[in-house]
């Protein structure tokens, strides 16, 4: 197991705190080990905003809970969730070093809004953090009630930790990425809930991963006639009025604690009006590339978070520039308002961070090893250029 001194500066550098950065390291281990269990492997699917963040692209969302949906084999009972649990649990501590202690297992049926059967369980922790008193859990939603529509895939777990070769090429199956999205609308329209808009808005603008739209609505489609819901594609319908008002208020209390910054949920709302245009067939307006005059690499920035030991928070400019947040970075000795774009590589190795200096109104390169700090602003900003974080 890896030491607090690394949860800590990895919080540091990420701008969270360390009790977040431990989870997500937990939640990783958790993953690989239900990944790499004879029965779980097979028959756990994984979704939701943790398979998105774990798994596809960095989205800064730290959650707390793994949603999965059982298909035909997988234990659904408590003994039967216990004892596979039971094995989880050995693996994480015979290669992680990691705690799961079973007399805290905590599995509960329940039934649905549907009347179908589902189980919440609770697995309780201990990590590299030293801590007096009650141990931190996670979260499993376990549901047999949904629709697969598209053949599960296997992915890889990103785990940006010190002991990264121990886990190998762990994996977990998982909703493909347009299924993934259209999950994810349907849980928009049915509920509402902030992480949902926030997810849906930055699966649309993470373009390496963007699916074909039509795959995208008809797996919406598809999960909402699952549902006995409307499925509607647009951005009112997205956003049912019934619902507004419980988004408003539960905006900055459902997500605040799991973003270095909270954007402002209006720019989430006009985002979503692209998103709706997207699904009904408009074309997607093309923004050129940055303007780059100093001789780069081919080098791109992992799709995860990183360590990157630049002596600043790196993964704060790429969280503002995903969320379409200015800087304000000092560099020079002074303290300027930045549009976040690009991290390129010098050919000479030197790692650039391009942006648009607003008070000069012009594109800068900027040298990492010169930059002196960056503090993500709630100020938003219309991308001029292509953002390629």
């Amino acid at each position: 197991m890896i030491t607090a001194l690394d949860i800590r500066e990895r919080a540091g550098e990420w701008g969270l705190s360390p009790d977040v950065v431990e989870k997500d390291y937990v939640l990783g281990w958790l993953l690989a080990a239900i990944g790499a269990d004879p029965i779980l492997g097979r028959t756990f699917v994984f979704k939701g905003g943790t398979c998105l963040k774990k798994c596809y692209f960095e989205t800064y969302r730290f959650s707390e809970d793994l949603d999965f949906t059982l298909v035909e084999g997988a234990p659904s009972s408590v003994e039967g969730l216990t004892a596979a649990f039971g094995r989880v649990a050995l693996r994480s501590q015979d290669v992680a070093g990691l705690e799961f202690p079973t007399e805290q297992f905590r599995f509960e049926a329940y039934q649905n809004p549907r009347g179908r059967p589902s189980i919440e369980g609770r697995l309780y922790y201990r990590g590299p953090l030293p801590r007096p008193g009650p141990l931190p859990r996670i979260k499993l939603d376990l549901t047999a009630d949904e629709l697969v529509v598209r053949p599960p895939v296997l992915r890889p777990i990103w785990h940006p930790y010190p002991d990264a070769a121990a886990m190998g090429r762990a994996a977990v199956r998982c909703y493909s990425y347009d299924e993934l999205f259209g999950e994810k609308l349907r849980a928009l329209v049915e509920r509402t809930r902030p992480r949902d808009l926030y997810d849906v808005v930055n699966m649309f603008r993470y373009e390496p991963e963007r699916p074909r739209s039509t795959a995208v609505v008809d797996a919406y489609r598809a999960k909402c006639q699952f549902k006995g819901i409307d499925a509607p594609l647009t951005a009112d319908g997205l956003l049912p009025e019934a619902h507004r008002l419980d988004l408003e208020a539960d905006w900055a209390p459902m997500l605040s604690h799991q973003l270095p910054e909270l954007p402002a949920l209006d720019q989430f709302e006009a985002a979503l009006a692209e998103v709706a245009a997207w699904l009904g067939g408009a074309p997607l307006a093309t923004l050129p590339p940055v303007p780059v005059r100093e001789a780069v690499s081919a080098w791109t920035a992992p799709p995860m978070i990183d360590v990157w030991n630049a002596g600043f928070a790196v993964e704060l400019i790429r969280f503002a520039g995903r969320n379409r947040l200015c800087i304000d970075l000092s560099y020079g000795g002074r303290t300027r308002l930045v549009e976040p774009y690009s991290l390129r590589r010098s050919q000479a190795g030197n790692l650039l961070f391009f942006g648009w200096n607003v008070p000069d109104s012009g594109i800068r390169a900027y040298r990492a090893d010169h930059i002196g700090g960056v503090r993500v602003t709630n100020r938003p900003f219309s991308p001029r250029f292509a953002v390629e974080f």
